[in-house]
């Protein structure tokens, strides 16, 4: 070996010692796991973009929030249940009620318009990282809002990738799961039952995933997706959410799709609720719609559910569009849904309280048996040109659209 050999080794041995040219250090997604008695949300918050909190059975009494992309909350199956935090004891004589945790019970009226979901002021960091006070504030801000779980963006920064997957969220004041601002949400194989206002349910939200949940016995929608809840607005693009293999149950309504564009709600079961399934726009542009609702099983929802200040009282509805442009109702089973409200039937063009029609929907290929007081109702001018082609069904109002 020649001394300029020698001398050429010694030299790439220094930069080795030295570390440069080294690979960098590889982020290897890490597996928190919680144990019956620990806390979820400790293990939330020390998660990194990309790791996995993993609940073990059991039943934990507290809210989660999730403000980090790519995070994945995992249970273990029904058996993992989320629950308020316990009731404070109160002096004698006096019933115990922890603030924003009282249940409310099955049937109770959706919160009224403008009431917030994410506390004002407490919006997460772009990119899921969260400061020291952001991280204090995570947890009580969604259990004072009466949530269990609240996944949350920043507005103009949406969370991104966050999975929560296989867990029952039951007994909340307002909502099961809840999402605001979150961009390739996925949320699958949960249960979220026996709460106050909505089971699963997102604004601001784009590209989302729900796929085999299960929701019953809510207050309001098994299933909430819509642009905003709190400010009036036009349609927003949902980019392509889908909501699929879900089973909707005893809810006042299954599934609603407000003021949204571009959805897919396909192969549910819904049924033993007061509505089946409602498309939903108002006199704001964008228009809602663009929307499919496909191969569903639409049966019997005819439990009865009072009027409120925004609706007539519901009980019989199969599929609903009201004020929406451009949605396809095709290959769904609609079944034995009866009812004397304005809203009963089996598929049903509602006309809009705020005087919006429905316009450009096709209503194709469906099989309707047994609803009253028809199969196909259509409350729509002639004008609107919506069109009723290829349907099983034995009546509808007006004549002549089976």
């Amino acid at each position: 070996m020649t001394k300029r050999h020698i001398a050429y080794l010694a030299c790439a041995a220094a930069l080795l010692g030295a570390g440069v040219g080294a690979a960098p250090p590889i982020s290897v997604p890490r597996v928190h796991v919680v144990h019956p008695g620990q806390s979820i949300q400790k293990a939330v918050n020390a998660a990194k973009p990309g790791d996995t909190v993993l609940v073990y059975p059991g039943t934990y009494h507290e809210s989660v929030k999730v403000t980090t992309r790519g995070l994945t909350l995992r249970g273990t199956g029904r058996l993992t249940v989320i629950e308020p935090a316990a009731r404070k004891a109160a002096p004698s004589g006096h019933k115990a009620v922890s603030k924003g945790h009282k249940a409310a019970p099955s049937g109770h009226k959706a919160v009224s318009k403008g009431h917030e979901v994410v506390s004002k002021g407490r919006k997460a960091v772009p990119g899921g990282r969260k400061g020291a006070k952001g991280t204090r504030a995570a947890a009580k801000s969604c259990a004072e809002l009466g949530n269990g779980i609240c996944v949350v963006g920043a507005k103009g920064h949406p969370l991104k990738n966050v999975t929560i997957a296989s867990l029952t969220v039951r007994g909340f004041a307002r909502t099961g799961v809840m999402a605001v601002g979150t961009d390739r949400l996925t949320v699958r194989k949960v249960t979220a039952e026996k709460n106050g206002q909505w089971g699963i349910a997102e604004e601001r939200a784009t590209r989302s995933v729900y796929r085999e949940n299960t929701a019953s016995a809510n207050g309001d929608a098994g299933l909430f997706l819509a642009n905003t809840i709190t400010a009036e607005q036009g349609a927003k693009d949902a980019r392509g959410t889908v909501v699929d293999h879900n089973l909707l149950i005893g809810n006042r309504i299954g599934v609603t799709v407000r003021r949204l564009r571009n959805v897919t709600v396909t192969d549910n079961g819904v049924t033993g609720n007061c509505a089946g399934v409602f498309v939903v726009g108002d006199e704001n542009k964008p228009k809602a719609g663009l929307t499919t609702v496909s191969g569903n099983s639409v049966v019997q929802n005819n439990k009865y559910c009072p009027k409120t200040k925004r609706l007539a009282f519901l009980q019989g509805s199969g599929i609903v569009l009201t004020g929406v442009e451009r949605v396809t109702v095709t290959r769904n089973l609609v079944t034995g849904n009866t009812g004397k409200s304005p809203l009963s039937g089996g598929v049903v063009l509602f006309k809009s309280f705020v005087g919006v029609t429905s316009e450009r929907n096709r209503i194709n290929q469906n099989m309707l048996l047994d609803n009253a007081p028809a199969d196909l109702v259509n409350q729509e001018v002639a004008r609107s040109a919506n069109t009723f082609q290829g349907n099983f069904c034995r009546s509808s109002k007006p004549a002549g659209l089976c």
